[in-house]
């Protein structure tokens, strides 16, 4: 799972708002098992916008399905404030389901992988940080490759 935060809530900001969904995820029954580093990237496509705290985290679904485990991370979006509108707004919380077992889905507000991961730097890093032997479901190349291909800083 992608985590991503560039707007405060209940006086919470940056890596403090990150280690608050982190828990509340783990209330939610899935359990973090590891966490990247936490990283400030640049606002996309407007850098003029509040930087991003950006992180990847290991989750152990519990046996949830893809739209279970979903469903449990846009209710702790909406938890943390987020309101949905422009694409790339500045948010509290932005949760992506990045991979699930390498299971791949194309449904109606579930694709599996997620379709960004690739051109995401900001994904890309981490994740080959926490799972260094990761390989893309439908690409069939690791983290490290994907990132070898990416031109710019998104």
């Amino acid at each position: 799972m992608a985590i991503g935060t560039n707007l405060p809530f209940e006086g919470r900001a940056d890596g403090a708002l990150v280690d608050a969904a982190l828990e509340r995820l783990a209330v939610e029954g899935l359990k973090v098992l590891l966490v990247s580093t936490y990283r400030v990237t640049e606002a996309w496509p407007d850098p003029a916008d509040p930087p991003f705290t950006n992180a990847v985290a290991l989750l152990h679904a519990g046996g949830r399905s893809a739209q279970g485990v979903l469903d449990t991370l846009l209710r702790v979006e909406r938890a943390f404030g987020r309101r949905r509108g422009a694409p790339n707004a500045p948010r509290t919380l932005d949760l992506d389901l990045l991979d699930l077992d390498g299971i791949i889905v194309n449904a109606t507000g579930l694709v599996l992988p997620h379709p960004g991961i690739a051109r995401r730097r900001f994904v890309l890093e981490p994740l080959g940080e926490i799972c260094p032997g990761w390989i893309h479901p439908v690409l069939r190349l690791s983290a490290a490759d994907l990132l070898g291909r990416l031109s710019g800083a998104v």
